[in-house]
């Protein structure tokens, strides 16, 4: 377990103590809801960065097998170089 500590105006943390939201199990389920809330705003955020780009062109079977046949060449290239 970690222990810290924070600043907060006295009325604040009178209101906080008197409300039951100092407990270290509240404070850890707010920071728990926060975080996943944060979560999943970055990853709507990232959705929304994904729709806004253009889609690339599909590749052709040819251009698939030809970057598959140039990754296996630089993998080999590194493995004995």
């Amino acid at each position: 377990m970690t222990t810290v500590q924070i600043l907060l105006p006295d009325a604040l943390a009178q209101e906080a103590e008197q409300a039951g939201l100092l407990a270290s199990e509240t404070v850890a389920r707010m920071l728990r809801e926060q975080l996943k809330a944060r979560r999943g705003e970055q990853l709507l955020e990232a959705v929304r960065r994904m729709s806004s780009e253009p889609e690339p062109p599909a590749m052709t079977p040819e251009e698939v097998t030809s970057e598959l046949k140039a990754m296996r060449a630089e993998l080999r290239e590194k493995r004995i170089g």
